[in-house]
């Protein structure tokens, strides 16, 4: 009797353990973007959006720095040139203790891009840290698979108080490149250059649309070092 249930507990381990491959072998369905080429442009007090900009933030040692004003990562940004910081999944606000600018960042949740028409007056979370800084209204933008190694947004949308006062919604939407990379960060935007909190553009409703970079969807794993140090 007992040799009867040393076997069936054997082929109950054999079966998880297929289970498991199985599902770390599965392809699933991955948005991979292209990096936005650089093209700095100043709006000024204009309402944009809604936009697409995929930042490569493919190295572990370099910041790239994206400014809402000028619709672009910036080459060389100055100390209150940029908004946002991108470095692999790492996303960081230009405001806090270590910083130069105003930003701040707050987690508007699980709600549709589209009905966030005005952003909060308060509650901006500065960044933290300065070797190695993070923000904690977004530091927990993903999701992990641990099966299919891939990392996922969560669906959250975000208020951003700029650098410089301003105001502005994202959705980030995908973590890949071409070929499953990982490191590029897609998102959408709406800004409004005019001080005011209202980010109810026109077309809002609409896909957001980015000629400058081009996107596809196919089965990939993600690669493994596409995998966070610490995940949600």
């Amino acid at each position: 009797m007992g040799q009867v249930l040393s076997v069936g507990a054997v082929a109950v381990i054999v079966a998880v353990a297929a289970i498991l491959v199985g599902l770390t072998l599965r392809q699933p369905q991955v948005a991979m973007h292209s990096p936005t080429p650089p093209s700095p442009r100043d709006v000024g007090t204009a309402l944009v959006g809604p936009l697409l900009y995929t930042v490569d933030a493919t190295s572990p040692e370099q910041w790239r720095h994206f400014s809402f004003r000028l619709g672009s990562v910036i080459e060389h940004a100055g100390a209150k040139e940029w908004d946002l910081g991108f470095r692999r999944y790492q996303i960081i606000a230009n405001g806090g203790r270590e910083f130069s600018g105003e930003a701040g960042i707050v987690d508007l949740g699980t709600v549709a891009f589209v009905d966030v028409k005005a952003v909060p007056e308060t509650g901006y979370q500065p960044s933290e840290g300065g070797t190695d800084p993070r923000n904690p209204a977004i530091a927990n933008w993903y999701t992990y698979g641990y099966f299919s190694h891939v990392l996922s947004p969560k669906g959250h949308v975000w208020a951003v108080r700029t650098a410089e006062g301003r105001y502005a919604k994202i959705e980030l939407l995908s973590y890949y490149c071409p070929r499953s990379q990982p490191g590029c960060v897609t998102f959408r935007y709406v800004y409004q250059g005019d001080g005011s909190r209202s980010v109810d553009a026109p077309g809002d409703g609409r896909r957001a649309v980015d000629s400058r970079s081009s996107s596809t969807s196919a089965a990939a794993v993600a690669p493994p070092d596409s995998r966070p140090p610490s995940t949600p």
